[in-house]
C-alpha cells in the first residue's frame, strides 16, 4: 500500500503520534533551554487555526492508516509561509519521507499562492539543517559559526512568483 497524505488539523486523533514524537524529541534535545515547561510549550504555541486554509495547511504522511511523517505551515507575510511541526517517525528516518513531506508542503504553499517559505529549526538538530540544506533552502546564518549561539536558525526557499492577495 503507498503513503498517502491526508490533510487535516492538529487535533485530529491520527495527529497524536506526530506531536507526542515532536514533544518527546524536543525534550530530549532541549529539555528546558527555551521555556521551563519544556517541548509542551512549543507544541502548544501555535492554535491550530492558524495551520488551517487558507492561510495554512497541516498534512500527515500515512502508511497503512499509520502517521508516519508530516508538517504544517502557517501565514507568515503576504508572500511567506512559515514551516512548522515537519517530523518523521525515528524508526523510518533516512528514508527519504522528510523529502516527500518538505515537497508536499511546498506544493500546497505554492497552490495557496505564496511564493516563499521560512522556518526555524533548532540548535541542536543538525539532520535537519542538512536536510534543509540539501532540499534547496538558504541558510540566514553564517554556517561556519557555532550554532548554538543562534538558538533558533532559520532557513528560506523562493517557491515560485505568486501571492497571496486576499489572506
Amino acid at each position: 500500500m503507498p503513503d498517502v497524505f491526508l490533510y487535516t488539523t492538529p487535533d485530529d486523533p491520527r495527529a497524536a503520534p506526530l506531536l507526542e514524537a515532536l514533544r518527546q524529541e524536543y525534550d530530549s534535545r532541549y529539555g528546558s533551554f527555551y521555556d521551563e515547561q519544556g517541548a509542551i510549550a512549543e507544541i502548544n504555541r501555535y492554535p491550530a487555526e492558524d495551520f488551517a486554509p487558507p492561510a495554512g495547511n497541516f498534512v500527515l504522511l500515512l502508511r497503512a492508516g499509520e502517521t508516519i511523517g508530516g508538517g504544517a505551515f502557517k501565514y507568515y507575510d503576504a508572500h511567506t509561509a512559515e514551516l512548522k511541526r515537519v517530523w518523521t517517525r525515528s524508526d523510518l528516518r533516512r528514508q527519504g519521507l522528510a523529502r516527500k513531506v518538505l515537497a508536499e508542503l511546498e506544493q500546497q504553499a505554492r497552490k495557496q499562492g505564496y511564493s516563499r517559505l521560512y522556518l526555524t529549526t533548532g540548535f541542536r538538530q543538525p539532520e535537519a539543517v542538512g536536510l534543509y540544506l540539501n532540499h534547496g533552502y538558504k541558510a540566514l546564518f553564517d554556517l561556519q559559526a557555532d550554532p548554538e549561539t543562534y538558538k533558533y536558525l532559520p532557513f528560506e526557499k523562493i517557491i515560485s512568483q505568486g501571492s497571496t492577495e486576499g489572506i
